[in-house]
């Protein structure tokens, strides 16, 4: 199982702050379109992604037990 921890924007159009998947192997860049098409979010194109709290790049795999954070980008004022 992969957990996925949506902030911001993303939690309040998700109506949920984790996502729980199967553990299907995929690269964060396929996560990302997945989430997209299966939970209706927004484009997830800026979003900057976390596994198990270190950064991550769209080629990188994510696998069964790993904790993957969505950051949406923010703005100061």
């Amino acid at each position: 199982m992969i957990k996925v921890l949506l902030f911001a924007h993303l939690q309040e159009v998700s109506g949920r702050s984790i996502i729980e998947l199967d553990s299907v192997p995929r690269t964060v860049r396929e996560l990302k379109e997945q989430l997209e098409e299966s939970y209706s979010l927004p484009s997830l194109r800026g979003t900057l992604v976390s596994i198990n709290e270190e950064f991550a790049r769209q080629e990188d795999f994510v696998k069964s037990g790993d904790v993957v954070a969505l950051i949406p980008p923010v703005s100061g004022g």
